[in-house]
């Protein structure tokens, strides 16, 4: 109900459905006309995940435009054959599909981005940069100036709710842990969290393929992606950074130096690596770290792989503001590792953007490239890129 003061003037816009006046009290009540559609622009891939959003969100009222942005050639979600799902789904629930070409984004934002990580001996994180610097935030561009639309939607598996008591949006794990995405979205700004929608954050992906049945989507029994979009395309990520690394043989060493090997280029090679090194030794040998000077893989036991502590940089704090003081919380130093205790401490000189992990046991493979994502139970508090194991 609203209420007028008889002073100023009265205006009565097309979603006001009833009124009562009563000027003797000079009190105007309305109630909203409900059928008013909100507009969302979902981002479509052409999966299942994507499509049962927008089926979802259509079917709750929503006026759903749909959206795909171009990244590269070949098969796969994300690519040519993905945009001919999407157009398909938007034409089966007559709704409007727009299409960006995004490759130029994507070559500079992502493609120069990993090939430049794996040269330098790293294993970089690519979706959560993409997420942030080709996915969202150009998609939310796109709708606000070109649709005049504010709010988009995508089918993580993720959950977002704003605290009034910090006045921030928080990022929370998806019920369906086994599904869950929160940590590829760590990275996602304030601006960003304040105008999304994840439909899919409070179901299960058995959930939402059946979902996808009942409304009959032609996505509904589509294999699941399981592989990054580049390693979908080129076969391996081997095959793909081979289009722009030549091979540059080195030696793979033990801890001390001893010859053990070769190798045909240090970005064939990560962190906890163990299968395909090419080495007969009497005990399991796994890739300990990677010296780029002297192009060489190091390797030792399993033991050898194990750090107590790291740094991360370009921290992003999600749901909490930057704290001053040391904080205790659960890390995920990778997607499908389990979140681990430990005290995250900040470096006053970098202003919010470094910090030092210190776990409380040391952990198996952390690796420089990837994102480190902390938690205070379901809520992810910030994560950052680690970017120097303890001991190098």
């Amino acid at each position: 109900m609203l209420t007028w003061n008889g002073k100023l003037p009265l205006v009565i816009p097309h979603l006001f459905n009833s009124l009562h006046l009563d000027f003797d009290n000079t009190v105007l009540m309305v109630s909203l006309n409900t059928k008013v559609k909100q507009k969302v622009v979902v981002g479509l891939s052409g999966g299942v995940d994507s499509s049962a959003a927008a089926a979802l969100l259509h079917h709750q009222g929503y006026e759903v435009v749909g959206l795909t942005l171009w990244l590269m050639k070949g098969k796969g979600q994300c690519c040519s054959e993905g945009m001919v799902d999407a157009a398909q789904l938007c034409e089966e629930m007559g709704v409007p599909h727009h299409i960006v070409d995004s490759r130029d984004l994507f070559q500079q934002q992502i493609v120069d981005y990993l090939v430049s990580g794996y040269g330098q001996g790293m294993t970089p994180l690519p979706c959560s940069q993409c997420n942030r610097a080709v996915k969202f935030g150009p998609m939310m561009a796109y709708a606000k100036k070109e649709l005049g639309i504010d709010r988009i939607a995508t089918g993580h598996y993720a959950r977002v709710r704003f605290n009034p008591e910090t006045e921030r949006y928080e990022l929370l794990r998806a019920v369906d842990q086994q599904k869950d995405q929160s940590y590829f979205l760590y990275d996602l700004t304030q601006p960003v969290l304040a105008h999304v929608v994840f439909p899919l954050g409070e179901q299960t992906k058995e959930e939402t393929r059946k979902v996808a049945a009942e409304f009959g989507l032609h996505t509904a029994e589509k294999p699941e992606s399981q592989d990054l979009c580049l390693v979908e395309a080129h076969g391996s990520m081997g095959d793909f950074l081979s289009q722009y690394l030549a091979p540059k043989p080195g030696d793979i060493v033990n801890q001390s130096g001893q010859v053990l090997g070769q190798h045909n280029g240090i970005h064939n090679y990560t962190i906890g690596q163990r299968k395909g090194l090419g080495i007969a030794a009497a005990h399991p040998l796994y890739v300990v770290s990677i010296d780029v000077g002297r192009n060489q893989v190091i390797v030792g036991d399993r033991d050898s792989v194990h750090d107590p502590e790291c740094t991360v940089s370009r921290i992003n704090w999600v749901s909490i503001a930057p704290p001053n003081e040391p904080i205790r919380a659960q890390v995920r130093v990778r997607y499908r590792t389990p979140a681990v205790s430990a005290t995250i401490i900040p470096v006053p000189e970098a202003e919010a953007t470094q910090a030092r992990i210190v776990f409380d046991e040391p952990q198996f493979g952390v690796t420089p490239g990837q994102a480190a994502v902390w938690y205070d139970g379901d809520v992810l508090l910030g994560g950052g890129l680690i970017d120097q194991k303890s001991g190098l």
